[in-house]
């Protein structure tokens, strides 16, 4: 199977063309304030007019209210929510409800979670995928650490590996891990919010290998 690709945390058009043009699957929108990557309505408005059909444009959130959410939707065309905070099943599905979209919810992997149990949880509410991603203490995402890969499951629901990668281990993260898709942000920028084409290039070759050597 194809592993697919999202590369998340874009804030510039000149970085929508280089994703689309190097064969990603999802471009990813923040919209956490915190975040050194996150846009505004407005900036997200511009961005989506760039991204052409059978390109999807995923929503991030942390610790977002239904309504909240709702407002972005009106003014920006998301096609699918990740929610990467602390979200319980109850409030995926509320969220759900409400905006009427697809949803996955990113969990870090922490030394001590039952992670089995905590994505059938998830999986149980609705949810469309589970992203895994490293653990922080303090961030959400965009850590640039990586967890041991060897804890990634094979279960029943789509899989996304996130946390750590870049063009260097990409190829071996999916030939490792095998999941249904994959999703950088640090790991091809040339500084926080700002893509890199070269290193978005590689890593979409990185990826390209990987999904090759797994379906030998």
């Amino acid at each position: 199977m194809r592993t697919r690709a999202k590369i998340c945390g874009i804030t510039r058009i000149v970085d929508v063309h280089s994703v689309v043009q190097e064969g990603a699957d999802a471009i990813g929108l923040v919209f956490y304030p915190p975040s050194p990557r996150s846009v505004t309505v407005e900036q997200a408005q511009k961005l989506v007019l760039q991204i052409p059909p059978y390109v999807q444009v995923v929503g991030l959130f942390v610790n977002a209210s239904a309504e909240e959410i709702q407002q972005v939707l009106q003014q920006v065309p998301l096609d699918v929510l990740q929610l990467h905070g602390d979200e319980s099943p109850e409030m995926c599905q509320k969220i759900a409800q409400i905006t009427k979209r697809r949803w996955y919810k990113a969990i870090q992997v922490k030394p001590d979670l039952d992670l089995i149990n905590e994505i059938q949880r998830y999986q149980h509410a609705g949810a469309s995928a589970i992203l895994l991603d490293a653990w922080h203490p303090d961030l959400k995402g965009g850590t640039g650490l990586q967890f041991d890969w060897s804890q990634f499951p094979k279960l029943d629901i789509p899989l996304i590996l996130a946390g750590g990668l870049n063009p260097d281990n990409i190829a071996e993260a999916i030939e490792l891990t095998e999941p249904f898709a994959v999703d950088v942000s640090g790991g091809v920028e040339a500084q926080k919010g700002i893509k890199d084409q070269r290193l978005i290039k590689k890593f979409m070759q990185g990826v390209h290998c990987g999904s090759a050597k797994r379906s030998d």
